[in-house]
């Protein structure tokens, strides 16, 4: 008869709970009816070691916390600047957030006993500052010239200068093959601290809106307001359902990324189409909705202009997310894709990765922890660098 786990029920439900797992989800991840874990969680009867060891590993917490005596302190619940009917957040969800945080508390802790300093713009601003001074400091800081982008990859192009300045970025659209992450439930989140900035981006959508939404949490950062974003990308209706800080967010980041001087010095040849509209947005990296919103925010084109080429480029983007579609279809039956270790990277952050790795060959981080920081087991670190110098 297998050994069973002597577990704390009450620590064993809330690791479920906390994972937004139902126990009809959990249960078939050790082949048990529902009812048999809800035994386990009521103190009734007990799960077999192996089974505890499955459940852990699903939950993704240590083994060791079923035992323990009673619930232990978990992270602080990021604050969720989304609007009220959002959707709730899933296990996916869940899950990048407490790995994010993880990230963060070391990278931040290891920081503080080093005695470095503080970053300077991090709260730099609040939200009674012009929308216009905080996107201008940003793209200072960065040394950022909005459509003026080297190579055409705007999203690299600030996530490599973010990370020069020491901000952490963070990119996926899964947590495994088998949990992916929904951008209609979370497009980024933000963890602003002084000694740690940490910025998460949901690589789910495509290019623009990433960009968009990693602006939005630098914003985040440089007015410290942690929290969780969605419905990033710019609106002119509705907002009054918008968190006041996603507003102003929204604001920095429409200013940072088509600043009000360079698409007025274009004039008002741009608005003759939607394929114009188009090119013009693809310079700056975003999309075309949120070029046309942001022109009729600054009153260079009419609300019957917008609503004339928002259709048309609607029609268009409806066209281009099919062949998106048949893209992803078509990259899922081809036996290459990225490389696993280039997905970590971007998953950790290339600047976190280089950090743990230091440590870890400098001899001031153990081995089993910087695995477990990466996500990456320490016989194939070498293949992590390798991939790191090729980024």
């Amino acid at each position: 008869m297998a050994d069973k786990a002597h577990i704390t029920p009450i620590v064993f439900k809330w690791a479920r709970e906390s994972a937004r797992m139902a126990a009809e989800t959990a249960a078939l991840k050790v082949n048990v009816p529902a009812e048999r874990l809800l035994e386990w969680e009521a103190g009734t009867s007990l799960p077999t070691i192996k089974q505890a060891q499955t459940l852990a590993k699903a939950y993704k917490r240590p083994f060791a916390l079923f035992f323990l005596p009673d619930i232990p302190r978990d992270f602080q619940p990021l604050q969720d600047f989304r609007r009220s009917d959002s959707k709730s957040l899933s296990t996916g969800s869940v899950f990048i957030i407490r790995e994010i945080q993880q990230k963060q508390a070391w990278i931040s802790e290891t920081n503080r006993e080093n005695s470095e300093s503080k970053f300077p713009f991090v709260g730099r601003f609040t939200m009674n500052d012009n929308p216009a001074e905080v996107a201008q400091d940003i793209l200072n800081m960065l040394a950022i010239s909005p459509g003026q982008y080297t190579g055409g990859n705007a999203v690299k192009e600030w996530i490599d200068k973010a990370e020069a300045k020491g901000i952490f970025i963070s990119r996926t659209s899964f947590i495994n093959s088998h949990l992916t992450l929904d951008s209609d439930e979370l497009q980024g989140f933000a963890i602003a601290d002084p000694y740690a900035p940490f910025v998460f981006v949901n690589s789910e959508d495509w290019a623009a809106p990433q960009l968009f939404t990693l602006v939005h949490e630098l914003a985040h950062i440089w007015i410290a307001a942690t929290g969780i974003s969605a419905d990033v990308e710019p609106n002119f209706r509705k907002t009054d359902r918008l968190h006041p800080v996603e507003l102003f967010c929204n604001e920095v980041a429409a200013n940072a990324l088509i600043p009000s001087s360079s698409l007025t010095s274009l004039g008002s040849n741009i608005y003759q189409s939607a394929s114009q509209v188009f090119n013009v947005a693809r310079t700056f990296g975003v999309s075309s909705f949120a070029l046309l919103v942001r022109a009729l925010n600054l009153n260079l084109i009419s609300i019957d202009q917008y609503k004339t080429l928002k259709n048309a480029a609607d029609t268009d983007f409806e066209a281009f997310l099919i062949k998106e579609e048949e893209k992803k279809a078509r990259q899922k039956l081809s036996p290459t894709g990225p490389s696993y270790y280039l997905l970590q990277i971007q998953k950790n952050s290339r600047l976190f990765t280089q950090t743990v790795l230091d440590a870890f060959r400098g001899g001031s981080l153990e081995p089993t922890q910087a695995s477990s920081l990466l996500n990456v087991k320490i016989n194939h670190f070498h293949n992590l660098e390798a991939q790191l110098y090729k980024y």
